[in-house]
């Protein structure tokens, strides 16, 4: 990890009276960033390709406070920019950016526009503690946030998650810290963000197409490092995680903070006996832990949610939260919905709804945290293989239920890597198929198994997200539990 004497980056607000701004995408983070660059004084331009009545709907309050919008056009630059803000999804390759390029105009995302805009009443800032990773970055932001509070501070989940970050930095109640998620999206387009601290909890293949390589995604998540000011958090399992924070250029005095689901070494935090321990801001490390809390205060006590936990610790300590805070925090945490969420238990088999597993690392995270395990899964697979998840689960399958558009991807690692486990394989994809994927793993369960709906695979091909593919798991789970168990199984 590389020093630097100076925290670097934007301090002062940015100005943009009399700036033409051109804002890309009309979504929630858009209309966010469209609305404070026309308050700041800027001419703001919005471009969409869309054209649809929801796109108008959103446009019309707009264009009533001075913005310019061009619906069905998201490739054009207009004349006269001078900067593009840019909303996270829209890809880098795209035709706007490659323009804006060729021009010389320079092109932030909406994390990068909310950094500049820190202070802009002459308030002091709120530091960020920013967390990213492919997964488990939504759940460690609102432990944090609800660590913080514990302790008494203003604070607010934001980011990648909730209310637009820009909103936040402009409210007129000042905050004392913030618990910012960063997507690689975000991070891509944001290269002044200074945290106070950061983490990175893991790194998996995802968004590849977005990216275009593993190396591009990496460096992205990287980026969140930059600049660090106390502590570059790294889960000591995941090696990538710590090569970005030596290759990471911060403040002087910045330390690499560790995580590990074992007893912790100096310089980490840990688990020792059932309880989160803290070997990394105690006068004496070397020789002294701190308890935090137990892992009963985990809700759910999963192995990679202990992890989340641990790393959201690690901020807040980070950040001087004393350590009644953290066990506070934790037990006060309750995680969203579809996250290893307990359904129902129905004839001793317990039903967990864990629809947010929309990759291959987060549904491994997942089976590992039960034994033994009906398993639901398929949909849309972005791209992924699944020999790795299928041969380190094998052990703890009872069986699996395969739905959606490429279930066969599934099918076929199932057959190669554990080919005594049987298999419903559920030849459609509509969205009634849940249900039928519920009967399936219902007749397959035995008393004390789990049936776990944790896809690896995204949900459009079905369902318009992942929030409704789970809550047509839990319908279908609530059906199953109001008829008798025999003409329910």
């Amino acid at each position: 990890m590389s020093g630097a004497t100076e925290p670097g980056g934007t301090d002062a607000p940015a100005d943009f009276t009399g700036r033409q701004v051109t804002v890309a995408g009309l979504g929630v983070s858009g209309v966010s960033a469209a609305r404070a660059l026309a308050r700041c004084g800027a001419a703001v331009t919005v471009v969409d390709g869309g054209d649809g009545e929801a796109h108008r709907a959103r446009a019309e309050p707009l264009a009533a406070n001075g913005v310019a919008v061009r619906l069905g056009d998201g490739a054009t630059l207009p004349a006269g920019t001078d900067l593009v803000v840019t909303s996270p999804g829209w890809k880098p390759d795209g035709p706007l950016f490659a323009a804006a390029a060729a021009a010389g105009v320079p092109v932030w995302g909406d994390v990068e526009l909310a950094w500049r805009l820190r202070g802009a009443d002459g308030r002091t800032a709120a530091p960020w503690l920013a967390v990213t990773g492919t997964n488990g970055k939504t759940t460690t932001v609102r432990m944090l946030a609800a660590i913080l509070e514990a302790a008494g501070l203003r604070t607010a989940a934001v980011g990648n998650i909730g209310t637009p970050l820009i909103d936040v930095v402009l409210s007129p109640e000042p905050y004392d810290v913030l618990a910012v998620e960063l997507s690689s999206y975000q991070l891509h387009w944001a290269p002044s963000v200074r945290a106070h601290s950061a983490a990175v909890l893991n790194l998996a293949p995802d968004h590849l197409d977005w990216h275009g390589s593993m190396e591009a995604y990496a460096a992205d998540k990287g980026r969140i490092y930059e600049g660090n000011q106390v502590a570059c958090v790294h889960n000591t399992a995941d090696p990538a995680t710590t090569d970005l924070v030596r290759a990471a250029d911060v403040v002087e005095g910045c330390r690499a903070v560790g995580f590990t689901l074992g007893a912790p070494g100096p310089s980490e935090l840990g688990v020792v006996d059932g309880l989160l321990v803290d070997r990394a801001f105690v006068e004496r490390r070397h020789q002294q832990a701190q308890e935090l809390a137990e892992v009963g205060d985990v809700d759910p006590p999963a192995p990679h949610n202990i992890a989340n936990a641990l790393a959201a610790a690690a901020l807040a300590r980070a950040y001087g939260v004393p350590a009644a805070a953290v066990r506070d925090g934790l037990r006060a945490f309750r995680p969203d919905a579809h996250r290893i969420e307990h359904v129902a238990d129905v004839a001793d088999v317990r039903w967990v709804d864990d629809s947010k597993a929309t990759n291959t690392h987060a549904a491994e995270a997942s089976l590992a945290a039960y034994d033994p395990v009906v398993w639901i899964a398929g949909g849309l697979a972005k791209g992924a293989t699944f020999d790795g998840l299928v041969a380190a689960s094998a052990g703890r399958l009872r069986g699996a239920v395969l739905l959606g558009a490429d279930r066969h991807l599934i099918r076929e690692a199932l057959a190669r890597h554990a080919p005594d486990v049987p298999v419903v394989d559920l030849d459609r994809t509509d969205t009634g198929a849940m249900a039928a994927a519920v009967r399936a793993a219902a007749r397959l369960a035995r008393p004390g198994d789990t049936v776990l709906l944790a896809p690896a695979c995204a949900s459009m091909d079905m369902f318009t997200n992942y929030h409704r593919r789970g809550e047509a798991f839990a319908e279908a789970v609530r059906a199953l539990a109001a008829v008798p168990t025999a003409e329910g199984q």
